[in-house]
């Protein structure tokens, strides 16, 4: 079976959903290798294992935290000339997709970028994508050398499926691009407690008609009620009400959860880009009229200032 390499993101060693849910893909199309980089990349061997791995290449050095992308696609490439792989698969990213463009340019290879599924066929691996704002689905292959496919959060379920997970170390030789850019600080981001918008597995929105930044308590109740991340739209970003980072559409951040919860979102196509391939739709507008009931499973017809706080009621009730 060819093996498919599949790039690790992860956190001292603590490895990010994605990551899993490529496993699952990769499986698809054969047999999974996942490389591991940077501090604890030894420590994900038993995490991949158990979703699929047949092996971990790992690779520490410092040059991955103190420089930007090109240490990672020096090791990539390393990993894809010592593996000569069917397919390399990267989540899709910011980060991940720069890794994955540069890794194409390299080795010659095409690249197929935001894919929400995965095939096998006679002539290499087929992705799904949803494009043009997600009004139409492609079905895409990639004709010259090894595919570089970047997925999208929230494609496929996490399966477990337990493999040997041997690790071996990756020999790496760092070009000498890679010293090119430093990174000279770092901020941590002040953490909510909620999971990350692009891989929760629901997401409750607020737009314009929640009416002030205020007003968001009752969204951010919600969300937590649910265990889901909170996003909102360009006009609630815009208009000073939430941090332009929990934006959700064509000019923030593209989400494909289980479950999305629009309040108080018109459906302006410019939204509806960055969540149209929600597994399950649910939007709640005073206006019955609003282009979003156009897209959405269910719709409420009602004032989002009533209908929310007796949904986050109802829903502590039923956990309760």
């Amino acid at each position: 079976m060819a093996e498919v390499l599949v790039y690790v993101d992860h956190v001292d060693g603590a490895v990010r959903k994605p990551t899993l849910e490529l496993l699952t893909l990769a499986r698809r199309i054969g047999e999974p290798v996942a490389v591991a980089l940077g501090a604890g990349a030894a420590d994900t061997a038993a995490t991949l294992a158990e979703h699929g791995a047949a092996r971990v290449l790992t690779h520490d050095a410092a040059e991955y935290a103190d420089y930007l992308v090109v240490p990672k696609v020096d090791a990539l490439q390393a990993a894809y000339e010592a593996v000569s792989p069917a397919a390399v698969l990267v989540p899709s990213s910011a980060e991940g997709k720069e890794i994955a463009a540069r890794l194409a340019l390299r080795i010659g290879s095409g690249i197929i970028t935001d894919a929400v599924d995965l095939e096998a066929s006679d002539e290499g691996p087929v992705a799904t994508q949803s494009v043009f704002a997600a009004s139409y689905t492609t079905k895409s292959r990639v004709a010259k050398g090894a595919p570089v496919i970047t997925v999208k959060a929230n494609s496929a379920a996490v399966e477990a499926a337990p493999a040997a997970g041997a690790v071996e170390a990756l020999a790496v030789s760092f070009s000498e691009q890679a010293t090119g850019t430093k990174i000279t600080g770092r901020t941590p981001r002040e953490s909510t407690g909620r999971p990350e918008l692009t891989e929760a597995a629901i997401v409750v929105s607020g737009g314009r008609g929640v009416g002030g930044a205020e007003n968001f308590a009752i969204v951010e109740a919600l969300a937590d009620s649910l265990g889901a991340a909170v996003g909102a739209s360009r006009a609630a970003v815009d208009a000073g009400w939430y941090p332009h980072s929990s934006q959700v559409g064509q000019t923030g951040k593209s989400v494909s959860p289980q479950l999305y919860i629009a309040s108080g979102i018109s459906g302006a196509i410019q939204h509806r880009a960055g969540m149209q391939t929600s597994k399950t739709i649910v939007a709640i507008n005073k206006d019955s009229e609003a282009p979003i009931f156009d897209l959405v499973d269910y719709g409420v017809v009602g004032d989002l200032f009533d209908v929310v706080p007796q949904l986050t009621e109802e829903v502590k009730a039923r956990k309760g």
